[in-house]
């Protein structure tokens, strides 16, 4: 599909969401503007009614593509598998696929949302207690699962959606301290994408709005 304009992230370079559009703009080699929605500063940029304006939901990504906004990473994915060329994100195969999604929604919907910055302000003091809960509790669930359907990568042996679910997670399951060597299918698989262009290029570390003491 032509393009006029690239497409613009309003991201956060630490946002798992923000970080799986990323790596699927990476993968399929489209060039992309990023625009930096700070989740710390003044409060919470993301907060300001111009954002909202933008995102209703008050959350990273909010993605400008093709003349509309989109603002959940999964539908971002989806839309530019089914928009541009490039390598498949999702399998031929409908089992491979259902298992790829299947995957993907494990993490987005089932251990991302209950450890991100909104929910651990709530919780407060607790909150390094609370993450490491839920993401032990999905890893638990997770790392059978990839016994079963994993090849090379998540999925057989293309790189797909499942992929760039799991890497994010990963770094904050180390960010949170857990011991990620209890789940070695997870660990084998991260360390294998962390080795690919796509995967290093759109890491936290190396964004345009990553704090100069973060950078490497």
């Amino acid at each position: 599909m032509a393009t006029q304009t690239k497409p613009i992230l309003h991201g956060y370079f630490r946002s798992s969401c923000s970080w799986r559009v990323r790596i699927a703009f990476a993968l399929k080699g489209i060039e992309f503007d990023q625009v930096p929605v700070n989740l710390i500063k003044d409060g919470g940029q993301q907060l300001t009614d111009q954002y909202k304006a933008l995102n209703p939901m008050q959350q990273v990504p909010a993605v400008q593509i093709d003349g509309i906004t989109l603002s959940q990473s999964l539908a971002v994915i989806q839309y530019i598998e089914e928009t541009r060329p490039g390598p498949r994100l999702l399998p031929a195969d409908p089992k491979k696929r259902a298992q790829v999604r299947m995957i993907s929604d494990l993490i987005a919907s089932g251990i991302q949302p209950v450890q991100n910055l909104y929910v651990l302000q709530k919780i407060g003091a607790e909150k390094l207690q609370w993450a490491q809960h839920f993401i032990q509790r999905g890893f638990e669930a997770l790392e059978p699962i990839l016994k079963e359907t994993a090849s090379k990568y998540c999925v057989g042996d293309e790189i797909s959606m499942a992929d760039i679910c799991l890497v994010p997670q990963v770094y904050n399951a180390e960010r949170f301290k857990v011991d990620v060597d209890q789940f070695p299918t997870i660990k084998r698989l991260n360390q294998t994408l962390m080795k690919v262009d796509a995967f290093k290029v759109s890491h936290p570390s190396c964004q345009p709005d990553t704090p100069a003491e973060l950078c490497t």
